[in-house]
């Protein structure tokens, strides 16, 4: 089974710092340029060492859940189902699963030079665009110093993010920042991102379809350290609402989390692909 990952990645921010009352503010104010700027850099890494593993991805929604093995075969990820509702698959169902991947990596081995790099490219342009809405963060939001924090054992400050007059978003999925605040909770020590929440705050139109991102549009990523020092995303919760034609409301709700991590040899991919690409929001497309 090959699953079909949805069309964008998380715009990223929310909540208010009502919601945090434990917060306790720096006797000093650091550096936000800085923490800024090396945050970026700390994200692109994550981005960048996402070849190097294989997973397992839990996907929760309000019939139940499903568990996959997440394996990089030739250059893009399979999914292999292993439970339902948390319940291990039955032997005969996992040779069935089993069997499903072995015939998908015959054939990414028979495919052309052409097909491959056709698949390939797929994959990575959705990984592109994932990365240009991180990228936009620095460009879309002022930031203003709320505080320091104790969370999950990480000492972080907590960064409140509001939209930055006269931003122009470059692409459809980053016109969703226009609408959109919330809060980073950056580790003092490596600068990644511990917590990422955001909310729209108002409605955005998104130009060329119609189609409006509705507030109660949410969103939260969390990460963490997986091997030698090397962070990737371990949850992420979204729920959003959209208003499609303007007259016709669609909600959605996922919950994904990643586990157990695998390092793997990246000779043989080209560097191509990475564990997942994060189902940031089911905005029409």
């Amino acid at each position: 089974m090959i699953k079909r990952t949805s069309p964008a990645w998380m715009a990223i921010f929310s909540a208010a710092v009502l919601l945090f009352p434990c917060v306790r503010l720096a006797a000093q104010q650091p550096n936000l340029k800085e923490i800024i700027e090396k945050s970026v850099q700390a994200n692109q890494a994550i981005f960048k060492a996402t070849p190097e593993f294989n997973y397992k991805e839990r996907d929760r929604t309000g019939k139940g859940s499903k568990t996959y093995q997440v394996t990089m075969i030739d250059g893009t990820p399979y999914y292999r189902l292993i439970a339902l509702n948390d319940q291990p698959l039955s032997a005969a169902q996992s040779a069935a699963e089993q069997k499903k991947q072995d015939k998908i990596a015959a054939q990414r081995r028979a495919e052309s030079s052409q097909d491959r790099q056709k698949r390939i490219d797929k994959y990575q342009k959705e990984r592109a665009r994932d990365n240009q809405m991180m990228a936009q963060l620095t460009q879309a939001f002022n930031f203003s110093f709320v505080g320091e924090r104790e969370v999950r054992g990480f000492k972080v400050w907590v960064l409140k993010a509001t939209p930055r007059p006269g931003y122009k978003p470059p692409t459809l999925e980053t016109q969703v920042l226009l609408g959109m605040q919330g809060e980073l909770w950056i580790d003092e020590k490596t600068y990644n991102w511990v917590r990422v929440t955001a909310h729209v705050i108002h409605p955005v139109s998104i130009e060329g379809f119609l189609a409006q991102v509705e507030p109660g549009t949410q969103f939260e990523l969390e990460n963490s350290p997986v091997a030698g020092g090397i962070w990737q995303a371990t949850h992420f919760s979204m729920k959003s609402q959209a208003k499609v034609l303007y007259m016709f409301n669609r909600a959605s709700h996922d919950d994904e989390t990643y586990f157990e991590y695998q390092r793997i040899e990246t000779s043989g991919q080209n560097g191509q692909g990475g564990p997942h690409t994060l189902r940031f929001a089911n905005f029409p497309r």
